[in-house]
């Protein structure tokens, strides 16, 4: 059986690689959040909590998300664009700047890091005790997050959604959508301790 990666109907599934100077260091540390982060589609404006990483060998230049077809009930269904939002937000490899674990930090224009560099854990529990609780943080990725910094490190941008802006969703599937996110990003928590 040849398993069909290319899906026209969503194009936001398969992510370039193409221009990575170390695609098996691209690849694994976005793997690392395949448990932890949902992933957000605007094409078809879908939020996944449940999928899997792909990286065709024969291809070598993209990764492939693929929602787990029998968890139907881990997809969330008419987010709208406009309820996912940048952050400016980073997740890097503490490798990067010499020390073990995940570190947040911004990104200046020229791509270069900003002077801060925080824990993961602790710098993102901060950002969520500052948000209102009508408006919490609720980190996402989505196609084109997946950077490279000094041609060689990946870097993940985090969007959020905002719940305010899904009014047409249940009270209940927003709060459903802000549980599993938040469920999520307890287990990366855990992982980023290294």
């Amino acid at each position: 059986m040849v398993m069909e990666f290319e899906n026209p109907d969503n194009p936001d599934l398969a992510w370039d690689i193409e221009d990575f100077s170390n695609k098996r260091r691209a690849t694994d540390f976005v793997k690392l959040f395949r448990e932890t982060l949902c992933v957000y589609s605007g094409a078809v404006e879908q939020l996944y909590s449940n999928y899997n990483i792909f990286y065709p060998e024969e291809e070598g230049r993209r990764m492939v998300i693929l929602p787990d077809p029998v968890a139907y009930h881990d997809t969330f269904f008419g987010i709208v664009p406009e309820a996912v939002l940048e952050t400016g937000l980073y997740i890097i490899p503490g490798e990067l700047i010499g020390k073990p674990g995940l570190f947040l930090t911004n990104l200046l224009k020229d791509r270069s890091m900003g002077a801060r560099q925080v824990p993961f854990e602790s710098g993102t529990r901060a950002i969520m005790a500052k948000r209102p609780p009508s408006d919490p943080f609720l980190p996402v990725l989505m196609k084109g997050d997946l950077r490279e910094l000094e041609e060689q490190w990946p870097v993940l941008h985090l969007h959020r959604v905002k719940l305010s802006a899904l009014q047409h969703r249940s009270l209940l599937e927003r709060k459903d959508i802000a549980n599993v996110v938040t469920e999520k990003l307890e287990t990366l928590f855990k992982l980023s301790h290294g």
